[in-house]
């Protein structure tokens, strides 16, 4: 299936049906009169967070999504039925925008939210409406009003506890594979990854959600390579794992290359808890490891782990970490966490 984090759709709420003008004519009935009914109101456009999906490929086939408009009153003073709403089902993660892509309609973060995008148009009144002590007959009705319409912006941004970072071909993908039952594309050249892929890791007996983001080259924050798109997807990480290749020349510039697009993007990114990680070490001598790491912790500042996706060395002790840093963020009541209520006594 393919992943789409972005679509432009089009709603429309349905139009109100038109009130009825009617008047009673059965057989042996001394007094008439108006009967005509209401219209119904017009159906409405919801957006509603549901399980099972984490991508948006279903607007990429449709686009355009209209409500049904209300039925028009009867006579007999029988009102008109309301209008099928139309209801979009949507990940996770998803944000509803204006169409100029900026103005923040809502946020969608947890299955079984829903909000209205747009309102139905009231029917109109049938002429038993305007019935009065001086118009006996009237013989008017009103049509029903005009429902919303717009064009709106979708987009996700996947809701991972761990995003994986890093230059083009520093082992992300690899490494999501050797530690979830995810399946990415994995070749010898750069920009293998043309999408974010989504993993749960499992770890002394927890779980988490990992994210392989497509990797970040200079002036990603400014739309180059595939990096400033993809970026959005780490700003509802807890923790960032930067994995930096050790088979480069230079790693402490490659790690430095990666922090200045996450500051450039802004969002927060820069300040989210940061493990770092040298990767593919079963290719490098213990003299050349331990070069690589000097330089890597001096331009970090801190000790970075040592890991081998394919050897395994070091993997274990980099997702306890990545655990640790999250669990730490839930208890102490980060993003998307639900504040544990205050101790009471027990009562019987």
């Amino acid at each position: 299936m393919k992943f789409l984090d972005q679509a432009k759709v089009y709603i429309r709420s349905g139009d109100g049906g038109a009130g009825c003008v009617s008047f009673r004519r059965e057989k042996f009935i001394e007094f008439g009169g108006p009967d005509g009914g209401d219209g119904g109101r017009g159906g409405d456009v919801w957006v509603e967070c549901v399980d099972g999906l984490n991508t948006l490929i279903d607007y990429r086939y449709q686009q355009h999504f209209r409500a049904q408009t209300g039925v028009h009153g009867m006579g007999r003073n029988r009102s008109g039925a309301k209008g099928q709403d139309v209801v979009l089902r949507v990940p996770a993660g998803t944000q509803i925008l204006e169409e100029d892509g900026e103005t923040l309609i809502a946020d969608l973060t947890k299955v079984g939210e829903r909000v209205c995008l747009g309102r139905g148009g009231n029917g109109g009144f049938g002429n038993a409406h305007f019935k009065t002590s001086t118009n006996q007959a009237p013989r008017r009705a009103n049509p029903g009003l005009e429902g919303e319409e717009k064009w709106i912006w979708l987009r996700l941004k996947l809701i991972a506890e761990a995003g994986v970072v890093g230059l083009p071909n520093a082992g992300k993908s690899t490494f999501l594979a050797a530690v979830t039952a995810a399946k990415p594309k994995i070749a010898d050249y750069p920009f293998t990854t043309l999408h974010p892929n989504l993993g749960v890791v499992r770890v002394d007996s927890h779980e988490f959600v990992m994210a392989d983001i497509p990797g970040l080259i200079e002036g990603a924050s400014e739309g180059v390579g595939l990096g400033h798109r993809f970026l959005g997807h780490v700003e509802r990480c807890r923790v960032l794992l930067h994995l930096v290749d050790g088979t480069q020349e230079d790693v402490a510039e490659a790690y430095g290359v990666v922090r200045e697009e996450l500051a450039a993007y802004g969002g927060g990114l820069d300040e989210k808890p940061e493990i770092v990680a040298l990767t593919k070490i079963d290719s490098l001598s213990e003299e050349l490891r331990a070069e690589k790491l000097a330089a890597l912790g001096a331009a970090c500042g801190r000790r970075p782990l040592a890991i081998s996706a394919l050897s395994r060395e070091g993997v274990e002790q980099a997702l306890r970490a990545l655990w640790r840093t999250i669990d730490g963020s839930r208890e102490g009541g980060g993003m998307n966490t639900v504040p544990a209520p205050e101790d009471e006594p027990w009562r019987p």
